[in-house]
């Protein structure tokens, strides 16, 4: 008798047919359902016993952290990997599990280089909301395709007590709502070509947490109508699971929808590529890039790095763009500019890892042995690497953290740096002198998670303080000429700064133009910067692209000039990082090298010779242009029933807001308002009081502002007095 072959026996036999293969993630809004509906696919492939599939209170199986139990809510990204059966075909499902609280939406970011499709979760009855357009900017930001589920239909039948008609009229709203906000966000190319549509499949409807899904192709194979699903909460609840089995079971709608609606990585590459990649098209990498050629060059791309609680080795996951991996296999690391050896290769079976001797492009999987950061390249040679994975929102609340212990310095200084790693929308400051370090976090919350897990995971006893907002600096004009000499004397630097232009800081901070150092040329951010208004002979200038602020190099006919330039990067990015008001982080700077003067002798201008000399030149020229202090903004959506509408508004007026206008949604009121972050701390507690808890607020975008002149001198000094400055630093 024929042995069956196993799950693991299926994996190996999947990860090299690339057009059986569709790397998937989940998105949406906070408490939208993607967890549970995780767990029930994953219920349906074996992997976890049915009856605490969707279980809140057993506990999702995608959360590995005790406090995502205790709070009900995904922290972490989850990757699981399960194989479907669809049209008599076997195809491998590589989904990862994101987090819906915005607090979290780094790992969102980072899961959308992974992969080439994602299904958008949408409470039918809430409908869109502000974090669902954030996933879906998230998305197309890395042209990856969204398909459509109307989750949690079961409150239209049960709580809202829709008829079948209404139901109808309820999906094609949000169907609407959803393609109106991919008409928007999307590039041209895919406005119209990435719309969803009932009719061909792409939208489904259910209830995760119930296990069931339906989609119209399907209720027509099932012959069910809507009348049939408003009559399913009346039967027993066996009778409801037999039924849903039968006619739409969730598992086999939503993987159909996955083969049929989203592209193999070969489809996804062609296009993904020069997106997320600036290298040469037309060379060897570039080709099997595009090709997703498992015989070609290694690429693997970083998102996210775990450490096994068991050895407290660190994995990479990713995804394999190009090549082969395998076992004992020597890479470059093109960040890090090091070699490594890879060790082991995984795949997920299920949420646990499997080692595989290797597997070839076009799939999500871990390396272990390597050791590295998020948004690394890893390739067999040096290469271009991928455009760095940059999240939506900046982290702009921050708290200091130091050990209790003395004997603990040391190792929370190693946990820190390991908290960075798994964590890369954290930003950690480490001060070896003073022992005090600086966690930045999205908001308190995120702070929350991780200075919680710092205690029971990684048990170092610490004492935090009250968070304190990221103010940015910047500038109000242009600044004459300056020079900044070196120590020695013998170089002279001479520098200009001005507020970058508008349309070029736009495209920075929407993505569209990457964090970069510019070596050679570059077509597609010439296209770009053409496309800005930016001059042919500037263009030609630009030398690096570096959080927000820019650098050119103006000099002619400088001999030396390229033994020094990457000083000269080093400086600028030393001062864009601390700026000179309070040494907060620079935005929205051009900085220009407008001239030299440099000792014949390279060792006479070594980093202790250029560095202070470019950097005395930049502050100069910053303190010159008007510095200004721009403090974070965050844009919020308040749900209120009407009746609480008075207390809203002046509990937003309180705290230095300003109210963009008031709609209604169906029995509520939706206040649209600006808050400065600095006045949010507490937010949630208020408003709660004050509405008896019926009131929520969400995140729908962040900016920066200039701080009021009259309150900028008191914050400088209330930055610096923290920060423990003399009055020259």
């Amino acid at each position: 008798m024929a042995q069956k072959e196993s799950r693991i026996d299926k994996f190996k036999r999947l990860v090299s047919q690339q057009d059986k293969i569709r790397n998937v993630c989940t998105s949406a809004h906070i408490h939208h359902g993607k967890t549970a509906m995780t767990d029930n696919l994953l219920a349906a492939a074996g992997m976890m016993a049915s009856k605490n599939a969707g279980d809140l209170d057993a506990g999702m199986m995608t959360w590995q952290h005790a406090d995502e139990q205790e709070r009900l809510l995904t922290v972490d990204s989850a990757n699981v990997s399960m194989v479907h059966d669809f049209q008599g075909e076997e195809y491998l499902i590589n989904l990862i599990d994101t987090p819906g609280h915005v607090d979290f939406s780094g790992n969102v970011t980072a899961a959308m280089r992974a992969i080439d499709g994602t299904i958008v979760l949408v409470c039918a009855s809430e409908g869109i909301m502000p974090q669902t357009e954030t996933v879906v900017r998230q998305a197309l930001k890395e042209r990856v395709k969204p398909v459509l589920f109307i989750n949690k239909f079961d409150r239209l039948i049960k709580e809202l007590k829709l008829t079948p008609e209404a139901m109808q009229e309820r999906i094609v709203k949000i169907i609407a709502n959803f393609n109106k906000l991919i008409s928007k966000i999307a590039e041209p190319e895919y406005k119209e070509k990435w719309q969803v549509n009932i009719a061909d499949g792409s939208v489904a409807f259910g209830s995760a947490r119930d296990n069931w899904a339906l989609s119209l192709p399907f209720m027509k194979k099932k012959n069910v109508s809507f009348k049939d699903i408003t009559k399913i909460y009346d039967m027993s609840e066996e009778e409801r699971k037999d039924w849903t089995w039968k006619n739409a079971p969730l598992y086999e709608v939503i993987l159909d929808m996955i083969i049929k609606h989203h592209p193999s990585p070969v489809e996804a590459q062609k296009y993904r590529i020069p997106k997320i990649w600036h290298g040469d098209p037309e060379s060897e990498i570039g080709k099997d890039l595009m090709n997703c050629n498992p015989n070609g060059k290694v690429a693997f791309v970083v998102t996210r790095i775990i450490v096994d609680p068991r050895t407290g080795k660190e994995v990479a996951v990713g995804r394999l763009f190009s090549g082969t991996v395998e076992e004992g296999m020597e890479v470059y690391l093109n960040n890090a500019k090091s070699r490594q050896k890879i060790q082991q290769v995984f795949i997920y079976d299920g949420i646990k890892t499997e080692p595989l001797p290797k597997i070839p492009a076009g799939n999500v999987l871990a390396l272990g042995g390597v050791v590295t950061n998020a948004s690394e390249t890893i390739t067999s040679e040096p290469e271009q690497s991928f455009e760095e994975i940059k999240h939506i929102f900046e982290p702009v609340v921050t708290q200091a953290i130091e050990s209790k212990k003395a004997a603990d310095l040391p190792k929370l200084i190693s946990v820190l740096k390991q908290v960075a790693k798994e964590d890369p929308s954290i930003k950690v400051q480490i001060n070896e002198e003073t022992g005090q370090h600086l966690l930045s976090g999205m908001g308190e919350l995120h702070l929350e998670i991780v200075t919680n897990r710092i205690r029971t995971e990684k048990n170092v006893e610490i004492s935090t303080t009250p968070p304190i907002v990221v103010y940015r600096e910047t500038i109000g004009k242009a600044s004459g000429e300056f020079e900044g000499r070196s120590p020695n004397k013998h170089n002279v630097f001479f520098m200009k700064v001005e507020p970058l232009e508008d349309p070029v800081y736009e495209a920075i901070k929407a993505g569209e133009i990457p964090n970069l150092k510019i070596k050679k040329k570059d077509e597609v951010l010439i296209a770009k910067l053409r496309s800005l208004g930016v001059s042919n002979d500037e263009i030609r200038q630009y030398r690096e692209i570096y959080d927000d602020c820019v650098l050119l190099d103006k000099t002619r006919g400088e001999v030396h000039i390229g033994e020094v330039i990457e000083l000269v990067m080093e400086a600028f990015e030393q001062i864009v990082d601390y700026g000179v008001l309070a040494r907060e982080p620079c935005v929205k700077l051009k900085v220009s090298l407008v001239d030299t003067k440099l000792h014949e002798d390279a060792i006479h201008r070594g980093p202790a010779q250029v560095l202070p000399a470019v950097r005395d030149a930049i502050r100069l020229c910053i303190l010159d242009a008007k510095p200004v202090l721009f403090e974070p903004l965050q844009q919020l959506r308040v749900d209120t029933p009407e009746r609480f509408i008075n207390d809203v508004t002046r509990i937003v007026q309180a705290r230095r807001g300003q109210l963009m206008g008031v709609e209604q949604d169906e029995d509520r009121l939706v206040v649209n308002c600006t808050l400065p972050v600095a006045e949010m701390f507490g937010l949630s507690n208020d408003l709660r009081s004050a509405t008896e808890g019926r009131a929520a607020f969400f995140l729908v975008d962040q900016s920066f502002s200039k701080v009021p002149s009259d309150l900028q001198d008191k914050i400088i000094r209330q930055i610096r007095q923290r920060k423990g400055l003399t009055e020259n630093q």
